[in-house]
This record gives C-alpha cells, structure tokens and sequence, in this order.
C-alpha cells in the first residue's frame, strides 16, 4: 500500500492538498537517491532557519539560489574546468553539477546567502505579515447601544 487517503483529515481544511502530494512524494522514496551534495537545515530561533550544504570546489560564481512558487532551488556547476599539470591517481572530490529543491512554507524568505570554507550558508527568515498576525478583537456591550426616549430604556 503507496497510497495513503488523508481526505478524513482535509474535510474543514482548505489548501491543503499540496501537503497530501508531499506526503505521496516522500511514501514513494522520489528524492531518495539524491545525495549531493550533503546538507543540514538548522533552526536558529523561532523565525529564523539556516540551510547548510557542503560544496566544496565551488566558487560563488559557480553556484545559483532561486525562489519560485515557495520552492528554493540551489543548483551548481563548474564554469570552467581547471587545468592539471599532473593526473590525478584519486579524485574523490566531487565536482559534479547538483540542483537541489527545498520546498518552503508560505512566508519563509532568503534573508542571506554566503560561501565560507566549502560551505554555502543560505539564511532563511519567516515573516508573517500584520495582516496575518493574531488581533485582539474589542468585545461590545449590547447594554451601551440601547438607545433613551424620554427618559426610559426602550
């Protein structure tokens, strides 16, 4: 059994049907054989997240961050390939092309992206917009909307 039926649980939500499709897409294993390049994803406070992967032989000309549609793509490859005096007896340095897919939850945004010792840190922020922020609602009286006609409560 590959196919789980969640529509018990999306029957007073709205929306929420690219999370069924996640949860599909991980059941079937699709992204199980992509390894590379290796990552971790970090949770640096309550709105603040860091995506580290290891590229080392890249340079920041070499590698691409994009957003689109809620979906962060980190894709590499090599410009130009260095020239050797010698040959290599081992090269266990992988220098291949990569493109690698985060799906985003609604209001993450790339704050920053840097390349240090190999590493490519790409800070992620969530910012909920006011609109979006839980309110306090001002509760009425009914009491303070009666109206007085001569002098008695109508």
């Amino acid at each position: 059994m590959n196919t789980f039926d969640l529509t018990p649980l999306f029957r007073s939500s709205i929306g929420f049907d690219r999370m069924q499709r996640m949860l599909d897409n991980a059941a079937r294993g699709v992204d199980a054989g992509n390894s590379y390049p290796p990552y971790n994803i970090e949770s640096l406070g309550e709105n603040a997240y860091r995506i580290t992967m290891a590229v080392a032989g890249f340079r920041e000309d070499d590698i691409e961050v994009t957003v689109t549609d809620n979906v962060l793509t980190v894709s590499g490859a090599l410009k130009e390939e260095e020239v050797s005096e010698g040959a290599f007896l081992h090269r266990g340095i992988a220098r291949r092309p990569f493109e690698r897919r985060f799906n985003l939850a609604d209001h993450i945004k790339v704050s920053d992206a840097g390349l240090e010792n190999g590493l490519l840190h790409i800070d992620l922020a969530r910012e909920v917009p006011e609109a979006m922020k839980p309110r306090k609602i001002a509760i009425k009286s009914q009491a303070s909307d009666v109206k007085v006609v001569e002098g008695k409560a109508a």
